[in-house]
C-alpha cells in the first residue's frame, strides 16, 4: 500500500522517503514492519523529552509521575513494589530508586505489609495525590511542543493503540 501524497501545508515526515529508498537498495520484504516501529519509537521519543520537561517544572521525573498516579489509581493507595514495577513496566530497581526520591520529597511513604514480613508496601501521601492531580492537570492543559500537538488527540490515540498492545500481550495484570 503506498503512501498518501503529502498535502502542501503537511509537516515534513522524515520517515516518508523509506518506501522508496527500500525497494531502490534491494530490500526485500514490505517497509511496513520497519515503518512501524520507527513511527512508535520516534514518537516514544519525541513524547518523553516533552513530558520529561514539562514534569521538570513540577519537581517529577517521568517514572515519579508514573508511580505517583499508578499509586493514586489504586484503590486505598498503596502497592509492593514489586506490584508497582509490574504494573508500570519499570525495572524493579528503577522502582525502587525512584520510591526513595519520591519519600525523600514527601510523596510518598514505606509501610511494612500487613501479612507478608518480606513484603513493603508504598503509599501515596495526602502530598503525593496533590502532586498526581497537578502533574495530570499540567499534561492535560499542555499547549505547543509535542503533549500540546497531542492535545484533543488522546482518547483516539489510546484507542488506535490499543489493538496492537493486546495482540503483544498488553494484558497481564
Amino acid at each position: 500500500m503506498p503512501m498518501p501524497a503529502p498535502r502542501r501545508d503537511d509537516p515534513v515526515d522524515p520517515l516518508a522517503e523509506v518506501p522508496a529508498r527500500w525497494a531502490a537498495q534491494g530490500l526485500t520484504g514490505e517497509p511496513w514492519p520497519f515503518l512501524a516501529i520507527c513511527s512508535l519509537s520516534r514518537l516514544h521519543q519525541i513524547v518523553g523529552r516533552a513530558l520529561d520537561e514539562l514534569l521538570r517544572g513540577l519537581d517529577l521525573g517521568r517514572t515519579g509521575y508514573f508511580l505517583l498516579t499508578t499509586l493514586a489509581l489504586i484503590s486505598g493507595g498503596r502497592a509492593r513494589l514489586s506490584t508497582l514495577s509490574r504494573l508500570v513496566m519499570i525495572h524493579p530497581t528503577t522502582v525502587t530508586l525512584t520510591v526513595d526520591q519520591l519519600e525523600r520529597a514527601g510523596l510518598v511513604t514505606r509501610e511494612p505489609h500487613p501479612r507478608d514480613r518480606r513484603a513493603t508496601l508504598v503509599a501515596i501521601t495526602d502530598l503525593g495525590r496533590d502532586r498526581a492531580r497537578e502533574a495530570n492537570a499540567a499534561v492535560e492543559r499542555a499547549t505547543g511542543g509535542a503533549l500540546g500537538d497531542l492535545a484533543g488527540l488522546h482518547e483516539d490515540l489510546f484507542t488506535a493503540l490499543r489493538p496492537a498492545r493486546l495482540a503483544v500481550g498488553d494484558t497481564d495484570l
